[in-house]
């Protein structure tokens, strides 16, 4: 059986042990090209680290003996570089850094990391060095200039590989506590120690020994912080030649489904796709790749179990939710959150921040490119398309991106325990019997009014809609769609049973949304309340309304019904709101 690698970075225990790999060895060459100190961004859990492993196999002198093992049928291997096998490699990462505790208890942690892994490097290469490293059990950086001194009394140079660079120091910042920005500037400003620690890099590659580094991490926060200490590295993180570097195209996931015997591959893909897929990196929207975690969490699971995990957002993603609800404590942030969620009004920026400091963290002004940049950089957002303009257009990636920015919304509107179970028992009336009757009275007694005193109402269709969405998105049993296309044309939302949960009694639902100001139908919010649903009904201008809503709802749905047939348990619904107060539908 395939045996996936879900949760190993290690090459070296993929390629030995018969792991699955999807050869990336190919970009080795584009970034030897690219120069000699790299800096390269991708989300979390994205393929980073294997990355740096890859790196590490190759590059290793002490693996010469092994190389056509690890990488004799890869692309690199049937064509290899003449850098191959001639470098010592000495390894950071600095996930492993506790952010923990007061500054001299970082710094302490910062060394203690360095020197444990110079203290292995002296024992890998011990035979290849002529003289020894002495290493400062408190000071890493003297350790680093010892064995920078080893080095250059060989005949090798030395391959940097920094894991996670801004790991710790984005854990110190995002407690938005003052001790956490004093900590932080400790650690960056003036001669703090991370600072410190990247301008010994820098130092190293003028001749004393460092010939190539290359650093991953998640966003650029740190970057600026640290210009004048490693103002020599070069930002990689948008090369086109490296857009697929990390995550996996549809193409390789349909191949995968393949070699597992996937009798149903089509119907696996489009969910695959629906929930992991539509990253998109690099200068310009290319080729699309899905998240490899997710990949893999799910594949391994199809081919264990014969089927996909109830639950398709794997828990060790779920973590990203801390950094959406970052953004949303900002000031106006709730703001940006709910237009996210708008796929007919994507957000754009005339440009992604590409390096902010604490002080832009913590002082400045954070605006909607400050917000949009950090949830790209985060990977819970991604590239759409350039526009007319000239703008960066972004978008949702994923179902499982939007769970978490759909949750953040419900939290936040809904944080009392007995409207979340008020809320259940509705959208369950609409899951498992078709009945629209207790989310709209729950919407307009509870929801409607907890729009009130919020910062992200506007008075269109658009709200509606997001009412709707944020209240029945429900991934473990369903696909949820807003504005999903059908045959060129837009349904406002569908709701369609995931394929592996159809043998429940679960109903699928299409609905179709039109909204009517207070001041056109003529009456307050209050003569509204009192009014009777028929009575509502019975208004000219809901008539009207009520009828394009159908008209349209009608549509979609035979067009569903020719898409998937018998299948479907389909229960269809025209809806009109009156303002913020009422609600109206019928059921087709």
């Amino acid at each position: 059986m395939l045996q996936f690698p879900y949760g190993i970075s290690d090459f070296y225990k993929i390629r030995t042990e018969g792991y699955c790999y999807i050869d990336r060895t190919a970009c080795i060459r584009a970034v030897e090209a690219a120069g000699m100190h790299l800096i390269f961004l991708r989300p979390r859990r994205f393929g980073k680290s294997l990355w740096l492993s890859t790196l590490e196999n190759y590059y290793d002198v002490a693996k010469t003996d092994e190389f056509e093992l690890l990488f004799g049928d890869l692309a690199i291997g049937q064509n290899p570089t003449s850098r191959r096998n001639s470098y010592f490699v000495l390894r950071w990462d600095f996930s492993l850094v506790s952010p923990q505790g007061e500054v001299a208890e970082i710094g302490q942690a910062l060394h203690k990391h360095i020197n444990a892994r110079i203290h292995d490097f002296a024992q890998t290469y011990q035979n290849w060095l002529q003289h020894p490293i002495t290493i400062q059990p408190d000071n890493g950086i003297a350790s680093f200039e010892s064995l920078l001194a080893a080095v250059k009394g060989s005949p090798h140079h030395l391959y940097l590989l920094i894991d996670e660079y801004d790991n710790f120091a984005n854990e110190v910042l995002m407690s938005q506590a003052r001790e956490g920005s004093e900590h932080y500037k400790a650690l960056l400003y003036g001669e703090g120690l991370l600072k410190t620690v990247f301008k010994a890099v820098k130092g190293a590659g003028s001749g004393m020994g460092l010939d190539r580094a290359f650093t991953t991490g998640v966003a650029p926060v740190v970057l600026s912080d640290l210009s004048s200490g490693y103002n020599v590295a070069r930002d990689v993180t948008f090369e086109p030649e490296l857009a697929t570097l990390c995550g996996f195209t549809e193409a390789e996931i349909a191949t995968l489904l393949t070699q597992i015997g996937q009798t149903d591959a089509s119907r696996t893909l489009t969910t695959m796709r629906q929930f992991y897929n539509g990253y998109a990196f690099g200068e310009e929207p290319t080729t699309l790749v899905y998240n490899p975690t997710l990949a893999f969490y799910f594949l391994q699971h199809l081919a264990t179990r014969g089927h996909p995990p109830r639950e398709l957002l794997d828990t060790n993603l779920a973590m990203d939710r801390g950094k959406i609800a970052y953004i949303a404590s900002l000031p106006h942030g709730a703001t940006v959150i709910a237009q996210v969620l708008n796929p007919l009004e994507l957000p754009s920026v005339a440009r992604l921040a590409s390096r902010f400091g604490v002080e832009d963290m913590l002082t400045q002004v954070r605006d909607e490119t400050f917000m949009l940049s950090l949830l790209y950089y985060f990977g819970v957002l991604t590239l759409d398309c350039i526009n007319n303009m000239g703008k960066l257009v972004l978008r949702i990636p994923n179902l499982v991106v939007q769970k978490l920015y759909v949750e953040q919304l419900r939290n936040h509107l809904l944080p009392e325990f007995g409207e979340r179970q008020t809320l259940q028992r509705a959208t369950e009336a609409l899951y498992y019997h078709g009945d629209l009757h207790p989310l709209c009275t729950f919407i307009e007694t509870t929801y409607f009014r907890a729009l009130d005193n919020r910062d992200y109402r506007w008075a269109n269709e658009l709200t509606v809609k997001m009412a709707f969405l944020t209240l029945l998105f429900d991934d473990l049993f369903y696909i949820t769609d807003s504005e999903p296309a059908l045959e060129r044309s837009y349904a406002d939302m569908t709701l369609l049973v995931r394929p592996d949960m159809r043998k429940y009694t679960l109903q699928d639902a299409l609905l179709e949304f039109k909204y009517l100001p207070l001041s056109d139908v003529g009456l307050s919010g209050e003569a509204i309340k009192v009014l009777t649903r028929q009575e509502l009904a019975a208004l000219p201008l809901v008539q009207v309304r009520l009828a394009e809503a159908r008209r349209k709802a009608e549509e979609y749905r035979a067009t569903l019904l020719t898409v998937y047939g018998a299948t479907l348990r389909l229960h269809t619904y025209a809806i009109v709101a009156l303002g913020f107060e009422r609600l109206v539908w019928v059921k087709l």
